[in-house]
């Protein structure tokens, strides 16, 4: 099978679930996955039942820096080392493994803010093992990105809870 590039984008809810629903559809194809999420703390709901199911490698980055906004210059530069780090790990166990399917869940934003070597995750991309999946997440992808997915879907918000004032909730939003 010859593996495509994915992209979830948009303002709504359900980009992280479109890919995690994905890579359990992979594994239980008995396909080998990597999951791993940029700005995110590591924590969230979906991580714990991966981290469950034994063709689904989750690999974290081990460190949590916030939203970006509120990131200082100090934590932006240290951010960017631990997110290129966690990139290459991941890219490299991805082209030296028998895995199908590769999940960057966030790399939009890390992207879109400088916090990884773009020019590293394009030359990948271009480069990626034929038969590999790559499926990213995240909102405003750039035209590069656009151009290099073979697959585009646009989850856009209508309504959220959140405009009413309701905080994510566990099991739901995280």
């Amino acid at each position: 099978m010859n593996g495509l590039i994915h992209i979830y984008e948009g303002e709504g809810k359900g980009k992280t679930t479109a890919a995690v629903g994905l890579s359990i559809r992979c594994a239980g194809n008995g396909g080998k996955v990597i999951f791993t999420q940029f700005l995110k703390d590591n924590k969230s709901s979906e991580l714990n039942i991966l981290k469950t199911i034994i063709p689904i490698e989750v690999v974290s980055g081990g460190e949590f820096f916030g939203f970006y906004s509120k990131m200082s210059e100090e934590t932006k530069v240290r951010a960017k080392e631990v997110y290129s780090n966690l990139l290459e790990t991941v890219m490299n166990k991805a082209s030296n493994g028998d895995y199908q399917m590769l999940v960057l869940d966030e790399i939009i934003a890390a992207y879109n803010f400088n916090l990884i070597d773009q020019s590293i995750l394009l030359t990948f991309l271009k480069n990626k093992p034929s038969n590999l999946e790559v499926v990213m997440t995240g909102r405003n992808p750039s035209e590069e990105l656009l151009e290099l997915a073979d697959y585009i879907s646009r989850i856009d918000k209508i309504k959220h809870p959140y405009d009413k004032g309701i905080k994510a909730r566990v099991g739901i939003e995280k």
